[in-house]
């Protein structure tokens, strides 16, 4: 199993759902880059439950930055960040294992790790890993802003509920705002019917999911290589390295096929001296490489798998169909709290092709 991501940033995953601890290890990043650790708690509460919305699990995710960092900058050597696990409740586990939760790896896991994995709480599973990668992200958020690019996210749609788009005009400040709410929607309207959504789905003992959109302002043209190394395809990598993601698009995504090569095209022109495109169909990106627009994708995020309905399974090793109602503290819906862990595996790829362009220096705080 690799709990390694990364080419000249490497990030390295730890723990399990109900272990101790879980953290990350970040490898690859230069010495003097300013480190405000407010930003790492700001960011930990974007991801953290929301009352009414969320798990009752509820996790103070404080963050022990361990080694890498001295006086408030990166030393250049290894970061290890550790986040305890306080509020475990292992016994509602007991009764799964031998039984597969529908829509979990517990039987892919089974296969794969021939019963010796860990299954509370999902064990290394679980979406609770992410907040490591969160306060990594939060760091290279940090490196990335000081050069003047910006990540943010909103739920572009959570079931069949949409938000307002991104103004093309306005993405500086529309990020700015997404990133300081706990529920990133842009029109406030809009949010309160989805929460509504999610709680009745709560109530119903059910979940439901949704659409992210994405966008990555300021980030210079000529980042990325085409194929194997394409901005497309590392982000892809990291991004689905998220468990509830089974979906990604760029740009216009699938509407691409509705459309003719007349309107898929993003024309070139000339504005206050600089090469733009007048529409952004491709989402800032052509053969792999940044072409200097914003660049935007799209995350589908499944539906919470633990549900409180009765669902029909197998006990795997005596081979018997059998009925399941999962117990336990769950998320109705976790769209909202997975915004922020894209945000931080997007800013992961985007520093480390930035690292092997210009090399580990070039985040230096000046």
């Amino acid at each position: 199993m690799s709990n390694i991501i990364g080419n000249h940033l490497r990030i390295t995953l730890f723990g399990e759902s109900h272990g101790p601890c879980i953290g990350a290890v970040l490898d690859g990043l230069g010495p003097g880059l300013k480190i405000d650790e407010e930003k790492i708690k700001q960011a930990m509460k974007l991801r953290r439950a929301i009352p009414e919305i969320s798990t009752p699990r509820k996790e103070d995710d404080i963050v022990k930055i361990m080694s890498g960092v001295k006086d408030g900058y990166s030393e250049g050597t290894s970061i290890m960040v550790l986040i305890e696990n306080t509020n475990t409740r292992s016994r509602d586990y007991d009764a799964m294992k031998q039984v597969a939760r529908p829509g979990h790896a517990d039987y892919s896991g089974q296969l794969r790790y021939l019963g010796f994995q860990d299954i509370r709480g999902g064990g290394h599973f679980s979406g609770r890993l992410t907040a490591g990668l969160v306060a990594i992200g939060s760091i290279l958020k940090q490196a990335l802003e000081q050069k003047g690019i910006y990540i943010g996210s909103h739920i572009e749609q959570l079931h069949h509920i949409k938000d307002v788009p991104f103004s093309t005009d306005q993405y500086a400040n529309q990020i700015q705002q997404l990133n300081e709410k706990l529920f990133a929607v842009l029109d406030d309207e809009i949010a309160k019917q989805m929460i509504d959504c999610i709680k009745q789905a709560k109530e119903n003992h059910d979940s439901v999911g949704g659409i992210l959109e994405t966008v990555i302002y300021g980030l210079e043209g000529g980042v990325g290589d085409p194929t194997f190394d394409s901005i497309e395809s590392q982000l892809a990598h990291a991004i689905f390295s998220i468990g509830a993601v089974k979906g990604l698009s760029f740009g216009s995504g699938f509407e691409m096929a509705n459309m003719f090569g007349s309107q898929a095209n993003d024309p070139f022109t000339i504005k206050d001296d600089k090469v733009v495109t007048t529409t952004n169909h491709n989402g800032g990106i052509n053969g792999g490489i940044s072409n200097g627009m914003p660049i935007v994708f799209h995350t589908v995020i499944k539906p919470t798998s633990s549900i409180g309905k009765s669902q029909n399974t197998v006990n795997f090793v005596t081979k018997q169909n059998v009925e399941l109602q999962v117990e336990g503290r769950h998320d109705p819906a976790i769209i909202h709290r997975a915004r922020v862990v894209v945000d931080s595996m997007t800013a992961f790829v985007i520093a480390d092709m930035l690292c092997g362009k210009y090399g580990e220096r070039w985040f230096v705080h000046e």
